[in-house]
């Protein structure tokens, strides 16, 4: 199966790891949609609930969409710590922009930054729990996007 990035890029998957991302993210879906009904039946989350907290989101999705910013997560999800140039050189980001990047990733508490005594001195990169958290909860959505979940309907989810 051939994934389309939302950026034209081609990612090709197997047909059982297809099979079993969708099936996967099929059940999470539902089980969210599940747990979402209770919440607001039983009263225990309202509608302005959710608005109030989408709201308080809107500076890390807006971050998550910008230019590199993905690129940096997976990078530093997939290969662990990185240093500056190394990210640099991965992501093709110029040094300004991968500089402000890394800057905003550490305000939000996704990347953790840390400096090596040398010699030389080296800064690392990191992500937290939260930065892997959110790498990771991110990829369901990309694959979605990507018209990698076919039919998706949440009724036939199955186990």
């Amino acid at each position: 199966m051939v994934l389309l990035t939302p950026g034209g890029s081609r990612i090709t998957v197997s047909e059982r790891l297809a099979e079993l991302i969708e099936r996967r993210m099929r059940r999470t879906i539902r089980g969210i949609e599940e747990t979402l009904r209770e919440a607001l039946r039983s009263g225990e989350v309202t509608f302005r609930d959710v608005r109030d907290l989408l709201r308080e989101l809107e500076p890390s999705f807006a971050l998550l969409s910008q230019r590199w910013v993905l690129e940096i997560l997976y990078s530093l999800l997939m290969l662990g710590p990185l240093g500056f140039n190394e990210l640099k050189r991965l992501t093709g980001a110029s040094s300004r922009s991968l500089s402000s990047k890394l800057r905003a990733l550490v305000e939000l508490g996704y990347v953790s930054r840390s400096v090596k005594q040398g010699p030389p001195l080296r800064t690392l990169y990191s992500l937290t729990d939260r930065g892997r958290g959110v790498a990771l909860l991110s990829l369901p959505v990309l694959y979605y996007i990507s018209g990698g979940l076919r039919e998706a309907r949440v009724d036939d989810a199955g186990p």
